[in-house]
């Protein structure tokens, strides 16, 4: 399963045993903005929020519900954010992903059959200015990385600049089985309402 996504491959989710892929994570790692002083003397940190979050749709691409900072978990409790990080790694980078959605595929409603995750800086700070700002889609818990098998460098990445929303990819079923398309794309949206109509008007 240790597989580097492309932009746009859809992979079938099933691991080098046969078993299929069941518990997802989707992890969001960044740090302040280091802001110059006066003249070049000293220097101070501006918090980065950004917020990870996961919109699901049935059959018929309608939305059904989003789990995001102000709903950590679906109805059902598949689905389950790790909370809302308002700052971002203050200290430089600790390794650890500062916001984490959580979903066990196999205890999904089953009206569910698409799983879309965005990405949206909810104070407007550009992705190219955010230190070490990426994003690792993984089998595995909060605690525990099984295998990668998507990342985005988004403070590295010469698409990202200028844009303060992204679509990192959609989990969908087809034929009974979960299967994944790894999008990668910044769009020109503002806000998290205006990033998931993106989504349901073009990565479906």
């Amino acid at each position: 399963m240790a597989i580097n996504l492309e932009k746009g491959q859809r992979i079938s989710l099933e691991k080098n045993n046969g078993s299929k892929l069941q518990n997802v994570c989707v992890g969001i790692n960044w740090g302040a903005i280091e802001k110059k002083g006066l003249f070049g003397f000293g220097s101070s940190k501006e918090a980065v929020d950004l917020d990870a979050s996961c919109a699901l749709y049935n059959e018929n691409k309608q939305l059904s519900e989003v789990i995001y900072f102000g709903n950590l978990k679906s109805k059902n409790g598949s689905v389950k954010h790790s909370g809302d990080d308002l700052t971002g790694d203050m200290g430089g980078d600790d390794g650890l992903d500062n916001e984490i959605i959580t979903i066990d595929l196999s205890q999904l409603d089953a009206s569910v059959s698409y799983v879309a995750f965005v990405l949206n800086s909810f104070r407007g700070q550009d992705f190219g200015t955010i230190p070490f700002a990426s994003i690792r889609i993984y089998e595995g818990t909060t605690k525990r990385v099984n295998e990668v098998f998507a990342k985005y460098d988004i403070a590295n990445g010469a698409a990202f600049k200028g844009s303060v929303s992204m679509v990192l990819g959609v989990f969908y079923k087809k034929n009974g089985e979960w299967k994944f398309n790894a999008i990668g794309e910044p769009t020109k949206d503002r806000k998290l309402e205006e990033t998931v109509k993106t989504v349901t008007q073009n990565y479906l």
